[in-house]
């Protein structure tokens, strides 16, 4: 049975008017813990129209909101130097009362051969963009030593590890994966599993055969074994209060990109879940009768990009009112 229910967006916003589409994701998250959902997840986009630093966003959002619980979906850290994001999202979890929950994952920086001259002019060479840098993450957000030295400068007190330190974040942290082998190891660095609509097709071509197996490695390594929390994150659209203009554009924009869905895309061999698209009963039934989803209690639905600002409002209402009880869920109310 469903016990937490979310929702990610990539808070896309126009060129034009930046600040417009920042405050409609902020709009969007407060109107999210009305509703009663249990969290609240950004993206994280770079040199594009969506948020840039969710971390900021999030920043905003705590303080417009009490209860939500707000996370990031993910932020990737080959953009990031690891002790400068740990001491901003302790910063952050504090300023929210308890409540960020940080999705990271590793890997290049996207179009890395073109920014590497920007993002790193004088150690691109060097940079290592392994699960290492995940493990100096982790080892500074847990409040491992940093620096060896710690006391009196002068008048200046030193710590010798990160500051502030935010002591229940750690068990917050989350893993972004797509693989069996990203799986494995976020369970057995004992950290919490994000599983999305995309994954990587190794042992099968089966989308669903393929995110249950993810769930089952990453429990069968993790010290909490079946325990472990699991997030599912795919793309799903009620209608049950749409207009037929809306249901109409949220068809073609799933139609668009099915033929994705189909087979693995690229060398990476990369497999999409299809978006679904209908009324909450229809997708309740769809969902209960996905493996992968019946193996957990969380997910994070994703809102498509493109969409306008009323779509989301009524997306995230269906969801709430319709869908999420539907699957068992009961919403958190103030």
């Amino acid at each position: 049975m469903l016990s937490k229910l979310g929702f990610l967006t990539i808070g896309l916003f126009d060129e034009a008017d930046p600040r417009r589409g920042h405050e409609s994701t902020l709009e969007i998250i407060e109107l999210g813990e009305r509703l009663g959902f249990d969290s609240a997840w950004l993206r994280h986009r770079h040199l594009q129209f969506g948020i840039s630093s969710p971390v900021a966003v999030l920043a905003a959002a705590s303080q417009r909101t009490s209860r939500i619980e707000l996370g990031t979906a993910v932020i990737p850290l080959g953009w990031e130097n690891p002790l400068r994001l740990a001491e901003d999202l302790a910063t952050v979890d504090l300023l929210a009362g308890g409540r960020i929950n940080p999705g990271v994952s590793v890997g290049p920086p996207m179009q890395w051969e073109n920014v590497k001259g920007a993002l790193y002019p004088d150690t691109a060479d060097a940079e290592d963009f392994s699960f290492a840098r995940v493990e100096r993450f982790l080892a500074a957000v847990r409040g491992e030593k940093v620096t060896s030295f710690s006391g009196y400068q002068g008048f200046e007190q030193f710590s010798d590890r990160v500051q502030p330190h935010s002591a229940g974040l750690a068990s917050r942290l989350w893993y972004g994966g797509g693989s069996l082998r990203s799986a494995a190891w976020a369970g057995a660095h004992g950290m919490n599993f994000l599983t999305s609509s995309v994954v990587k097709a190794e042992e099968s071509e089966d989308f669903e055969a393929i995110q249950l197996s993810h769930i089952h490695a990453f429990r069968a390594a993790h010290p909490d074994g079946d325990a472990a929390r699991v997030s599912q994150g795919l793309v799903v659209i009620p209608t049950d209060s749409a207009s037929a203009d809306q249901i109409s554009r949220y068809q073609a924009y799933a139609e668009k990109r099915t033929p994705r869905t189909l087979t693995p895309q690229g060398p990476a061999r990369m497999m999409f879940a299809p978006d679904i698209v209908g009324m909450s009963a229809e997708i309740a039934e769809r969902l209960e009768s996905n493996a992968a989803f019946r193996e957990v209690t969380e997910v994070a639905f994703a809102l498509p990009f493109t969409f306008d600002h009323d779509d989301y409002v009524q997306i995230l209402t269906d969801m709430a009112t319709h869908l999420g009880p539907a699957l068992g869920w009961k919403p958190t109310l103030a």
